[in-house]
């Protein structure tokens, strides 16, 4: 998974020998997790078909306006096209593309299309050295510039003339590679190092037998899938649970006491900018573990329990510069009990759940919240899938963060 996980791309494809190419690029940006529909030129059909690229990006590929083989069918919107996408690549961007995206030219779907597109487009030139240094190829790519796109500069080697140069296409890897960079230098959360813990802790009683509690993790995993998507290095630290990270950006740091917990988040806090504690740590555990299998013996049998180790507290106190929300799951007294811990632990801010909310809490897969932050301003939100509270809550804590360095 990488930043172009669930993002719409429009890849429009113009005439070059470079066409070819353009079959790796759909597998590479749907390996990154992208959806891809195709646009092209008349003229790329003569490189690569449409056959083959419908097939990989498994979406029809479109080329003209109207169905040429049914009058009666619908005719292919661009401006559904360019609204469609998060993002559009041209890629080959040939020449005569190059010179008709810089004047305004539309005379056929690809460009119509550019010209309605609401997202961030990239291009990538192809062509041959003598056309790539002609001044009116530099006017195109510099006015292309100016109105917003991105270039992703054109390789060296050997061309289909024969010489050797300035011209090829990027490579298909070096041209998903170039996107995920761009977008993470725009991402909110880009240069940022976040830490967030997620899941049970599990105390031992025995070697088979523990205390814990129903969390799941999930909370915290879409927390940390969140902030990465929002260009964030992440550090997820997790008490056992099934859940998996496929996100190069997260760290997966897998513990399963309150004491691991506690020496771990301890260990990355120091370089960390935002801490968002979502692990349900048990509160207490066995004074002693038994070495072997308890055997029942009577029915009864008592455990004498002791404190864990308060890690939200003790983060609370070493803060320095760190934005620390803490969670808070409440059954009663739900908002005194949360701004209560917000003050006690020293908090920025907390996220609170109630159990008592139907469809929030542990091992589920909604989440019902309130937001509130340690000038005691609270912002409550609906019952929503836990990954739409990840993204409230970092764009809660965006909102604060941004306010600070304004």
């Amino acid at each position: 998974m990488s930043i172009l996980s669930g993002k719409k791309v429009l890849l429009g494809i113009s005439g070059g020998i470079a066409a070819y190419k353009s079959a790796i690029l759909v597998r590479s940006l749907i390996k990154a997790g992208a959806s891809v529909k195709v646009v092209m030129t008349e003229s790329a059909k003569e490189f690569v078909t449409p056959l083959t690229l419908s097939t990989l990006s498994k979406h029809p590929v479109l080329s003209s306006f109207v169905n040429e083989e049914d009058e009666n069918d619908v005719w292919n919107s661009h401006v559904d096209l360019g609204l469609w996408a998060d993002l559009m690549v041209v890629a080959p961007a040939t020449a005569n593309t190059l010179s008709k995206m810089s004047n305004g030219v539309c005379d056929n779907l690809l460009l119509a299309t550019y010209l309605s597109a609401k997202c961030p487009v990239f291009v990538a030139p192809a062509m041959d050295l003598d056309m790539y240094k002609h001044p009116s190829t530099s006017k195109s790519l510099e006015k292309l510039r100016s109105f917003g796109n991105t270039v992703i500069p054109a390789g060296t080697g050997e061309l289909a003339s024969g010489l050797v140069g300035e011209g090829r296409m990027a490579e298909p890897d070096d041209i998903v590679a170039f996107i995920c960079d761009h977008l993470k230098r725009q991402a909110p959360l880009f240069g940022k190092k976040v830490l967030i813990t997620a899941g049970p802790t599990h105390e031992p009683i025995d070697p088979v037998r523990f205390i814990g509690n129903r969390a799941s993790g999930k909370m915290g995993f879409e927390l940390a899938h969140c902030a990465a998507d929002m260009g964030a290095e992440v550090t997820l630290i997790s008490g056992p649970t099934h859940l998996e990270v496929a996100n190069t950006e997260i760290t997966l740091v897998r513990v399963v006491t309150a004491r691991d917990m506690y020496e771990k988040v301890h260990e990355y806090y120091p370089h960390t900018d935002i801490v968002v504690m979502a692990a349900a740590v048990a509160d207490f555990r066995p004074s002693k573990v038994a070495d072997q299998k308890i055997k029942k013996k009577t029915a009864k049998m008592e455990i004498a329990l002791e404190p864990t180790q308060d890690i939200l507290a003790s983060l609370g106190k070493a803060k320095q510069g760190q934005y620390l929300v803490g969670f808070a799951l409440e059954t009663e007294n739900e908002m005194e009990n949360a701004q209560g811990k917000l003050e006690r632990k020293h908090l920025d801010a907390i996220v609170l759940n109630s159990l008592n909310d139907e469809g929030a809490g542990f091992d589920k897969p909604t989440n019902k919240i309130t937001f509130i932050d340690n000038r005691g301003k609270s912002v409550p939100f609906a019952l929503k899938s836990k990954t739409e509270v990840a993204a409230d809550i970092f764009n809660q804590i965006l909102l604060r963060l941004n306010a600070q360095e304004n």
